[in-house]
């Protein structure tokens, strides 16, 4: 019976949610499984994975073939390089205690570079909505000023029809009063 460590699809469309199991490699994708070892959510950002890390690494060692993605997911994990270590061990290549020191500093260099990953992205974020934020506040002082401008021109012509009109009313009341002092 060839053992594949696989994922079983869950959640809903368009919202993934996987299991990670162990199951024979002829039963159907979300079929019959021995073991579930763990979950895989690829919709949270960052991805969530739970893994049971001794179980993976078990079937990992008896021989279980993990597919493409779940490959990837224990390498993140660091299943795949643990026993890539107990094999050294299992040839003597080295002893247990050192691929144990290996496996601690490997383990906090990665958790390192994830932790500066995710403080890089959130600093990018940030100057993004900065940006957008500037870009914003650029547009609303255009458009204000712009809008300042359209009310001024309107007040001046008001104020030059309202001139033009005092002035058109002076000379029709100076004109009518030269024909009334003609007549005296």
């Amino acid at each position: 019976m060839p053992t594949k460590i696989r994922l079983q699809r869950h959640g809903k469309k368009g919202r993934p949610f996987y299991h990670i199991v162990i199951a024979d490699g002829r039963a159907p994708r979300d079929g019959r499984f021995i073991e579930r070892i763990g979950t895989y959510n690829p919709v949270a950002i960052p991805a969530e994975i739970d893994l049971d890390f001794d179980r993976a690494l078990y079937w990992v060692r008896v021989g279980a073939q993990p597919s493409d993605t779940v490959r990837a997911l224990l390498s993140f994990k660091g299943v795949m390089y643990k026993n890539h270590l107990l094999k050294g061990v299992d040839k003597k290549a080295l002893t247990l205690e050192e691929a144990e020191v290996k496996f601690s500093e490997w383990l906090e260099a990665k958790k390192q570079r994830f932790i500066n990953s995710l403080q890089e992205t959130e600093n990018k974020k940030r100057q993004q909505q900065k940006k957008a934020l500037e870009e914003e506040t650029r547009i609303k002082e255009e458009r204000a000023a712009e809008i300042a401008k359209k009310r001024a021109e309107e007040i001046e012509k008001k104020v030059k029809a309202a001139q033009e009109k005092a002035a058109e009313a002076a000379k029709n009341d100076a004109a009518e009063d030269e024909p009334a002092n003609e007549a005296e």
